[in-house]
């Protein structure tokens, strides 16, 4: 039998309601309020469109007034963006709105996040922006073989290389090694123009993107010319064993099923393998992929696991979450409609 909510009863009605609750949070005079609050309060109307609760601000005190545990989540909140102050961290409108949305479903704050940095790249820290970022990042530093599923946006690649980096830079690995499927646009790689690294560029560049953010272009050009880093086409794989290395397959829901088992039988001795792609953006010939059918074949293997990223790890312009989102919908009512006999 479900509990009754604490509060008075109204017995001509028979009915119960929830007295409202008032919290109030001094902040610290050594604050700046406007950098808590934003230029012309602009983070409190992001609270306030996503709250119930009242909030009124007096000086450096913040009443919150509302039903107990919306009054709550708002107080937490304000106390949450206080200590990322205190670290120093700025805020701004998405780190408010990614707070408030780690806050509503449980999940861990963004001070854990904050406080997790993979690296520092030119006073650029690189770390997990979203609680899914957070369990896969901790899953490659547990794990010897990381797949990690998800749409465009939400960080597969760049948090890979930021680890594989960060490894090479405490010699914990002897190199990196990047790779992806080369998939022709609608024509063969033999009749484009150039040598064959001019041929494949293109298909690695994404690749070369992300490892300059993170490292400084002349460094990386060196240690690619000493093979401490190789950015390669996945057929330059085959046959060989990778020892002691740090290997990022990328875009791999273009891999048939024999490519994939290729790859990774190429794991060798003190190294770790990440996987990553997204199975709603598949080129290959009537759907085909590697990466779809591994998940049945690998799953419950020690040692090996599975990431699922989704929405609200999209990292870019809030636009394209909702983008994903969209796509998402529709295609989960398509195959809806596709079991319905009666469709």
């Amino acid at each position: 039998m479900p509990r009754r909510p604490r509060g008075r009863r109204n017995d001509r009605k028979g009915a119960y309601y929830v007295e409202p609750t008032q919290i109030r949070l001094v902040i610290p005079p050594e604050l700046n309020m406007i950098d808590l609050l934003g230029q012309g309060d602009s983070y409190l109307r992001v609270i306030e469109n996503q709250f119930e609760s009242d909030i009124s601000v007096r000086g450096n005190q913040i009443t919150i007034s509302g039903q107990p545990g919306e009054s709550r989540a708002v107080s937490t909140l304000f106390s949450e963006l206080v200590a990322l102050l205190e670290r120093g961290e700025d805020l701004s409108v998405d780190s408010i709105e990614r707070s408030i949305d780690l806050l509503r479903h449980g999940e861990c704050s963004q001070a854990e996040l904050r406080s997790d940095v993979i690296l520092t790249h030119k006073g650029k820290t690189i770390g997990p922006k979203t609680a899914g970022q957070k369990r896969y990042v901790d899953a490659i530093r547990e794990h010897t073989v990381t797949f990690s599923i998800g749409p465009a946006g939400t960080g597969k690649t760049y948090l890979a290389m930021a680890m594989a980096v960060e490894s090479l830079r405490r010699k914990e690995i002897g190199r990196i090694i990047l790779t992806r499927p080369a998939v022709e646009a609608g024509e063969s790689l033999g009749y484009l123009p150039g040598t064959l690294f001019e041929k494949v560029d293109p298909y690695l560049r994404p690749l070369y993107d992300a490892l300059f953010d993170m490292m400084d272009i002349e460094k990386s050009q060196q240690l690619m010319d000493r093979g401490v880093i190789e950015v390669a086409p996945l057929a330059f794989m085959r046959g060989r064993t990778l020892n002691d290395s740090f290997v990022i397959l990328d875009e791999a829901q273009n891999t048939s099923a024999e490519q994939m088992k290729m790859f990774l039988t190429r794991l060798g001795f003190g190294s770790k393998m990440v996987i990553t792609g997204d199975v709603t953006q598949i080129d290959l010939p009537k759907g085909s992929s590697g990466l779809r059918q591994v998940r049945d074949i690998l799953t419950g293997v020690l040692d090996l696991t599975f990431v699922e990223l989704g929405p609200r790890d999209v990292v870019r312009h809030k636009l394209v979450q909702r983008i994903v989102e969209a796509y998402q919908e529709y295609e989960e009512a398509k195959a809806s409609r596709a079991d319905d006999p009666s469709s």
